[in-house]
Formats: C-alpha cells, sequence, structure tokens
C-alpha cells in the first residue's frame, strides 16, 4: 500500500478511538490523536522550533527544515503498518493547536516495528515522551505489533530512560557507536504497575494544582437573563476573600459580580494578567467553551465550572460539555463541574484555606476527605458535618463529573498528608474498572468509606455520561469488596463511619466489650453488635446506669475494669440513665481508658452527639513511653445500633487491611501473539457483529492461555457415536446439542458412562424417544469421553460496557441458575481475589468435603479462573466466554464444554492513560 492509498481511504479508516486527552506528568493536560495530512504546516512548526541537539537525536543529522517528501511521509500515514501519534496543545488564543510531541512506528517486519519520538524542547520534563509510548504500543498491538525496535544515540539520556523505565521486556546492544533498544509489548506486571503509577502521580498532581490556587479567576456572565450565574459567582467571590484570613488573596473578576473588597475587577479577559492557576466559571453553558479557550493563555491548571445547562438537558448540553472539555485540555486544564458545589481545602501550615465553594458556613479542620457529585447533596452533607463537628480536610464536588472525577481525587488523598479517611458519596460511578483499581491503592494506606446511589451501581443520573452496563445487580457489592472499600447504606452512615475512623485507630479483630448502664440497654447493645458481625465476649453494667449516684473513682474503677478484660478488640458503651441525666464522670473515665489503651471505642450517651469535649481526653502515641503526645475522640451516637454498625464497618475494614491480598495473577505459558491473531481474524470485517466461535476456534483461543477444552465430537446417527467413542476413548458422555438441553440430565438431555457401542446406541434411542415431546428429537448429539467425577463449576466472562471485562464464578447447577450464587470479579485479579471469589459462593463447602464427599482440587479450578481471568484483561474483543461444565476432581480440572463469542470492543479502561473525552 502507498501513501497515496492511505490518504485516499484505501487503508483503515482514521481511527477516532485513539484520540484521547491525557495528564501529564506535571498535572497539566495535552490531545494525543493520530496524525493527518493536513498537520503538515505545523508539523514543520515544530521541527523548526526544535533545537540543534534535538533534531541531531531523532534524525542522527543536522536537519534545519523538513524536505517536502520527508514531510509528506510523515503526515500521510496508514494508520496500520505506519502509524503516527501527536501531542497537541493550545498555545495561545487565535493561534490554533501546537504540536508538542510526535511519536511515530513503521512495521519493518511480521511483529515488529520500529518507532520514535520528539518532544518540543519547551515541554521536555512532563512526560510526553512516556504517554505516546503508552499509546503507540497500544496501537501497535491493535494492529498485531508485538515487539518495537528503536536507534538511539548513546547520548540520548532522556529517551534511553523513556524505554527502560517503562517496564516492558527490554533488550539493547551497541552497534557501531548506535544503541538498539528492542521492547516486547506484551503487558507485564512491571509495565502495567508503572502505567499505574505514573498515571497515580499526575493525576494527583493535577488536583493538587486544582485545590491549591494561588491565584484565582472568576469569570461572571453579563447576560440579562443569567441572574443565576451571578448569584453564584458573586457567593464563591465572599467565601473566597472570607476564608483567607491574613493573606492578600491574589483575586480577579470579569464580569458584573458583586463588589467584594479586595478582588481586581477587569473589562475583558484580554486584561486579566497571567499567570492564573484557577478559573471560576459562572457563564452560559453555550459560551463556556469559548471562554475556556480565551482563558488558556493565562496558564490556568484548572477551571471550576458552576454553571448548568450541560449534558443533564439532553443532547445539544451534551454536545456544549464536550466542546468546554476540548477547549480545557487543549489548554491544559482540568474541569472540576459543570453543576459543581465547587470545593474548599482547610489550610495547611504554609497554605491558607481556599473556600471556592458556594458553603458559607465550612466544617471544622480535620482529617476527613469528602466527595460527593451533586450539588443539592453537597448541602446535607455538609450541614450533617458540622452538625457533628466532624472535621474536614477537603471537600468536593463533582456535579456532572464531567472530567475530574471520585477517581481523581482520591489519586489526590492517597499522597496527602492532610487526609486520613475518605468518604464519597457516588451518583454514579463510570469507570468501575479504574474505581477498583485506584480506591485499592488508597485503600491500602486510608479508609475509603462509600455510598453509592442504589446498591445495584446502575443509576444514570441526568447529567452523567455513564455507559450502559449488563452486570448482575450484586456485582457492584463484590467489586467494592475486593477494593477494600467500606459500603455503607445512608448518608448517615457514610458519616457515622467515617467519625469512627476518623477519631479511633482499627479495631484489632471483631471482639468487643459492652459498658451499659443498665442489664436492658447492655443486652440491647450486645444483640445489635452481634447482628453486626461482631463477638460480645464480655458485658458490664454501671453501678449509676438507672441515675443513682455513685462516686468519680467507682465510675473509674468500673470503667478500666471493662477496658482491662482479656481479649478485647473494642468496646462499646451504652449509658442512657431512665432517670435524669448521665453522670458527667462516665464520659470522661470512657475517653481517658479509650485514649490510654489504644481501643477502639464507640459511645451512645444521652446527649452527647458527634465529636464532643466530653469525650476527648489527651492519647500517648506509641514510644512515648505514656507521655500525651495529642488528644483522641470518642465518637458519639445517637442510637447503640448506630455505634455498632460503625464499628462492625471498622472491624471488616480492619481485617482487610490486614489481609494478604496476594500477587496479580500471571499466565507465564501465554501466547498471547497467537491468541492476538485469532481474534483479529475472527472479528475480521464483522464490524459491531458478534461472533460465536466454533468449538474448534474456540478450543484454540483458549489454548493460549493454557485452557484445554476436551475434544467433542458432533454426531446424528448411533455408527457415527460409535465411531467417536472408539476415537475419544471409552467410557462416554452423550448429550443432546439442543441448546435448552445442555447439561439437563434431568430433562433426558444427558447420559454418562457408555462403556461401550451397546451402551451408546441404546442411550441414543432412548433420548430420541424421550426428547421427542421437548422437540429435539432431530436435534444432534455431542459424544464426549467421560471425566473424572467430581463437583461441575461455571466459570465466565463478559465485557461489560461499563465495568470492562467481568469474571464470575459459581457451582453448576441450581446454585446459579436459580439462586444467583455467583462470585464476580474484575481483572486483573490477585491470587487470593481469585481464592476468595471461589470461597466467597455458599454452595463452596461442596469443593471442600461436604457430608463425606471427596475434596476437590480447588487449586485447579483456581488455576482455570485466574487463566481466565488473564484472558478476558488480555482481549478487550471477548463479549461473552462460559467454560459450562469445570468439572473438578479430586485430581485435576477438566474443561468439558466452552462457548466464546467476540466482538467490537470500547473497552473504558484501556492499556493507555486517557481522561473522559
Amino acid at each position: 500500500m502507498t501513501d497515496d492509498d492511505a490518504a485516499d481511504g484505501a487503508g483503515p479508516a482514521y481511527p477516532l478511538h485513539w484520540e484521547a486527552d491525557v495528564v501529564l506528568r506535571d498535572g497539566g493536560t495535552a490531545h494525543v490523536r493520530p496524525i493527518r495530512p493536513d498537520d503538515a504546516t505545523a508539523l514543520q512548526a515544530f521541527h523548526v522550533a526544535q533545537s540543534e541537539r534535538s533534531t541531531y537525536f531523532r534524525f542522527f543529522a543536522p536537519l534545519e527544515r523538513l524536505p517536502e517528501s520527508d514531510l509528506r511521509r510523515f503526515t500521510h500515514v496508514d494508520h496500520r503498518d505506519r502509524v503516527a501519534l501527536v501531542a497537541v496543545a493550545d498555545e495561545a488564543e487565535g493561534e490554533g493547536e501546537r504540536i508538542i510531541a510526535v511519536g511515530r512506528y513503521d512495521r519493518v517486519e511480521e511483529g515488529t516495528a520500529e518507532v520514535a519520538f520528539n518532544v518540543a524542547d519547551d515541554h521536555h520534563g512532563r512526560g510526553l515522551g512516556s504517554v505516546l509510548l503508552e499509546h503507540l504500543a497500544a496501537a501497535a498491538r491493535e494492529r498485531g505489533v508485538t515487539r518495537f525496535t528503536a536507534d538511539v544515540l548513546p547520548h540520548n539520556a532522556a529517551m534511553i530512560a523513556v524505554f527502560r523505565e517503562a517496564g516492558y521486556a527490554v533488550s539493547q546492544r551497541m552497534d557501531d557507536g548506535i544503541l538498539t533498544v528492542r521492547l516486547d509489548l506484551d503487558p507485564t506486571v512491571r509495565s502495567l504497575a508503572v502505567m499505574a503509577d505514573r498515571e497515580h502521580a499526575a493525576e494527583a498532581r493535577s488536583v493538587s494544582g486544582l485545590l491549591t490556587p494561588r491565584s484565582v479567576l472568576v469569570v461572571v456572565a453579563a447576560e440579562e437573563d443569567a441572574a443565576g450565574e451571578r448569584l453564584l459567582a458573586s457567593a464563591v467571590l465572599r467565601h473566597l476573600v472570607a476564608d483567607r484570613p491574613g493573606a492578600e488573596p491574589e483575586l480577579h473578576v470579569v464580569g458584573p459580580a458583586d463588589d467584594v473588597p479586595g478582588v481586581a475587577r477587569h473589562a475583558d479577559l484580554a486584561d486579566v494578567p497571567g499567570p492564573v492557576d484557577l478559573v471560576v466559571l459562572a457563564v452560559p453553558a453555550g459560551t463556556s467553551g469559548a471562554v475556556v479557550r480565551r482563558c488558556a493563555r493565562l496558564r490556568p491548571r484548572a477551571v471550576l465550572v458552576l454553571s448548568e445547562g450541560f449534558a443533564e438537558v439532553g443532547p445539544e448540553g451534551l454536545a456544549r460539555q464536550r466542546d468546554l472539555l476540548r477547549g480545557a485540555h487543549s489548554g491544559g486544564m482540568r474541569v472540576l463541574g459543570p453543576a459543581s458545589y465547587g470545593f474548599f481545602r482547610q489550610g495547611g501550615p504554609d497554605t491558607p484555606t481556599v473556600n471556592a465553594s458556594l458553603a458559607a458556613d465550612l466544617p471544622s479542620p480535620g482529617r476527613l476527605g469528602l466527595f460527593c457529585q451533586s450539588a443539592p447533596l453537597a448541602v446535607g452533607l455538609l450541614a450533617s458535618a458540622r452538625r457533628r463537628r466532624l472535621g474536614l480536610s477537603t471537600f468536593v464536588s463533582s456535579g456532572n463529573r464531567a472530567d475530574v472525577s471520585g477517581n481523581d481525587a482520591m489519586q489526590f488523598w492517597t499522597e496527602d498528608q492532610q487526609t486520613d479517611v475518605v468518604a464519597m458519596y457516588l451518583e454514579s460511578i463510570g469507570n468501575p474498572r479504574k474505581f477498583s483499581r485506584v480506591a485499592r491503592r488508597l485503600a491500602a494506606v486510608k479508609p475509603v468509606v462509600v455510598l453509592t446511589a442504589g446498591r445495584s451501581g446502575h443509576v444514570d443520573p441526568a447529567g452523567h455520561a455513564v455507559r450502559s452496563t449488563r452486570v448482575p445487580r450484586q456485582a457492584l457489592d463484590q467489586v467494592l469488596r475486593q477494593a477494600g472499600v467500606v459500603r455503607v447504606d445512608s448518608q448517615h452512615q457514610l458519616l457515622d463511619v467515617a467519625m469512627l475512623l476518623a477519631h479511633q485507630p482499627l479495631p484489632a479483630g471483631r471482639r468487643v466489650a459492652v459498658l451499659a448502664g443498665s442489664e436492658p440497654l447492655a443486652a440491647l447493645a450486645a444483640e445489635a453488635a452481634s447482628s453486626a458481625g461482631l463477638v460480645v465476649v464480655s458485658r458490664w453494667t454501671l453501678s449509676g446506669g438507672a441515675g443513682a449516684t455513685v462516686g468519680p473513682d467507682q465510675v473509674e474503677d468500673e470503667v478500666a475494669a471493662a477496658y482491662a478484660a482479656p481479649d478485647v478488640d473494642a468496646v462499646v458503651v451504652a449509658h442512657v440513665p431512665t432517670v435524669g441525666s448521665p453522670d458527667p464522670a462516665v464520659a470522661r473515665a470512657v475517653a481517658a481508658a479509650a485514649a490510654g489503651t489504644g481501643r477502639p471505642t464507640v459511645a451512645c450517651i444521652l446527649g452527647l452527639a458527634g465529636v464532643t469535649e466530653e469525650l476527648t481526653a489527651p492519647a500517648p502515641a506509641p514510644g512515648t513511653e505514656g507521655r500525651a503526645t495529642g488528644s483522641r475522640t470518642v465518637p458519639a451516637y445517637a442510637t447503640p445500633e448506630d455505634a455498632v454498625v460503625a464499628l462492625a464497618a471498622a472491624a471488616r475494614y480492619g481485617a482487610w487491611r490486614n489481609a494478604d491480598h496476594g500477587r496479580p495473577v500471571e499466565v507465564a505459558d501465554a501466547d498471547r501473539p497467537r491468541a492476538r491473531r485469532l481474534v483479529e481474524a475472527a472479528v475480521a470485517g464483522r464490524g459491531d457483529e458478534v461472533v460465536d466461535l466454533t468449538q474448534d476456534a474456540a478450543a484454540d483461543l483458549l489454548a493460549c492461555y493454557g485452557l484445554h477444552l476436551w475434544p467433542t465430537v458432533v454426531v446424528r446417527t448411533p455408527e457415527e457415536a460409535v465411531a467417536a467413542g472408539d476415537a475419544l476413548g471409552w467410557p462416554v458422555a452423550l448429550k443432546s446439542a439442543a441448546g435448552h438441553l445442555r447439561h439437563r440430565i434431568d430433562l433426558g438431555g444427558v447420559r454418562l458412562d457408555l462403556a461401550g457401542p451397546t451402551a451408546v446406541v441404546e442411550a441414543m434411542e432412548h433420548m430420541r424417544a424421550h426428547l421427542e415431546p421437548l422437540g429435539a428429537a432431530d436435534v444432534p448429539f455431542e459424544v464426549q469421553r467421560m471425566a473424572p467425577g467430581g463437583a461441575a463449576c461455571v466459570v465466565r466472562s463478559a465485557e461489560d460496557p461499563r465495568f470492562g471485562p467481568v469474571v464470575s464464578f459459581g457451582l453448576a447447577g441450581d446454585a446459579v441458575d436459580l439462586l444467583g450464587d455467583t462470585s464476580h470479579g474484575i481483572p486483573p485479579l490477585t491470587d487470593v481475589d481469585v481464592r476468595d471469589m471461589v470461597r466467597s459462593v455458599r454452595a463452596a463447602p461442596r469443593l471442600f468435603g461436604y457430608r463425606g464427599l471427596p475434596a476437590s482440587d480447588v487449586a485447579a479450578l483456581e488455576d482455570v479462573l485466574a487463566r481466565v481471568s488473564v484472558l478476558a484483561d488480555d482481549v478487550p474483543e471477548l463479549h461473552a466466554l462460559e467454560l459450562h461444565p469445570v468439572v473438578v476432581a479430586e485430581e485435576g480440572a477438566a474443561v468439558l464444554g466452552a462457548r466464546v463469542r467476540l466482538g467490537a470492543t470500547g473497552r473504558a479502561d484501556s492499556g493507555r492513560r486517557t481522561l473522559p473525552a
């Protein structure tokens, strides 16, 4: 194929799905896309602006200008054997896109391509080379390229580092002063970890830039019908000034906002001096994209959009939202909103408080990071936090979640030294696969408490661009548990649990002591604790619980005795006198005992709620020989039930935190190149059609991942059945090929242990007669060699538009078909995830010697499940896979049946870093 052929459309169409907005190492953004023929002028400008050194590193010779022949060759590609990607940015108003980096590959032989990069001198150090390598590698794998080679000058240290630090398998050799580097593009545990680390660092930095602006520009609508936008802008301006005491705020406003002291007013955006870190936008949705593009010259790191009228109002609004994103990302900005309630960040040792929100009264400073999406929900959550005196380090409202999402906030909070606990109210989860990955990383170091709108994750609020989903309703719950997230059922519980985690240490176990003011109250608290999954090991009753007066020394002795009881991981206190007010000595004694012993405590004491001085006491830090180095507060709850629900959630999280989460499963013998060729051949020319693989084709694909599908022979006559038995080996199973009778022994669709020709002929005759009323008399039969007896299981995987690959496991039969007794996981899985999936189904005891049955080879079953998870992760075209049955015997697991369907892919969380588009 010639360049002209590609340009005329004879080759693959322009791969629009390769376009992506990306976050760079410094937290800024850029747009990556395939090169186009009309990029010739911009590419020449990019080349001419490069230094002599950079040009020499790229071409191994001085080259002032690109010759017209090279310019045409570089910009006219076929998007298959010759691929080029450019990173572009809007550098100044009215000047259009500027190319800031180029990466390309040219196929030199089957499976191998030569790769090269060139990054603008004034954009070095931003990670553009690493980003382009990720995106080129993903495109190459899609086109069947499995290896990159690159010729690099030995003193081009930056480019050598890009290759060496990518995490791929790398080899190199020196020849005639040129270093040749070879990279195998199969993803490895290390390459995936490198990509996740880079994504984490970039997104954390971008959110930090949003939350800690040194200068803010508020742009206000001047239109007569924009009174609502002006009201929002004026509120944010007042709050920005009011919550920065002692600091001289650099605040700018363009437009008719209220007259706020300390704010520089400008008649037009062109008059605003730069740079500006944050733009607050309160303009009509239709003009937002143009305004953001005009702000690009000020080099803002983020834009907060208060206005409404975007995706929540329909297709026209969605188009306005996408235009806003394009303008912001091409100008290097992240977007919070639209329809955001804003954010605030409590000041640190060297930074003032920034309140760019609509909240006039902030909660007190604290160690909790709070995230929610819609503005109305933010009002209630912040009010509840204030009533509880629950301190916050940060609050973020994402509104429509067009760009900055809960995933971004979690990336930031993972590293944030001012945040110890994270609480999130999610109306929707746009990318559950990434959410699981990011949440697991955060939960390993800090608790993450999550409330979702509905248990299933299937809610699609107006304005939230989410894909459809087909996963079962219980899948999200299992995915969150796999990630270590503490899931709650209400806004009340969200703050209850967060309050405990922010003020008390994690329980070491589930054993609790109940300390109550009366025996009936102790029994109530103990029952609530047991129902919540805690184990009550002791119960104590205070002498003065019914209202009688006792001395403070006696109270302290009784409380101390409860805390001194052996084998206690946590304490539940319930003190509600039937007459009069609680004795203040009780709260003081509980606070002192909890702080002194370090035993997690929850309390229900009449008249106390939330974070109180009465339940606060000095606490020693480890290694200080008992010296008080701070204070610790026992949270107070309205009812004992609320208290123990929060404590049980903390105990579950503590158990997850202390557990071994294993290592990512790998398939060392996987033949990924062959699998890729098989998949591409199967879906070639099918468009969006879903393709059912034949049994032979399915067996070939499964074999690439070490999964052996037992052969099956389709027969129609007794003579064919006998011949199949002779070929496969006796005894055999005879099965009806009718879909509704597969695996249905109870309906006569299966006969087992047929030892020879006579048995198989008789079985076929009886089955035909029996199946005739069921409409399956003329359906072919299948003959398969008998596997060793064992437990029949079902392993499935499906590529969900929202969740990506979802792997499921269950024991075949009624457990799955009627009761939905199935576990789910989102790859990549660890070996512990796989183990938990097998053991978490209610029918799992059948695999471990239930009622005298022999124990199954669970390790072999886990190997099958692990291999399926890697296959599903590697092959986004795997629309659906079902291994049924997988018979697990005392030794080994036999895959006796398989159905594989392939289709076009559109995985949201692919093997490259991208932002919402």
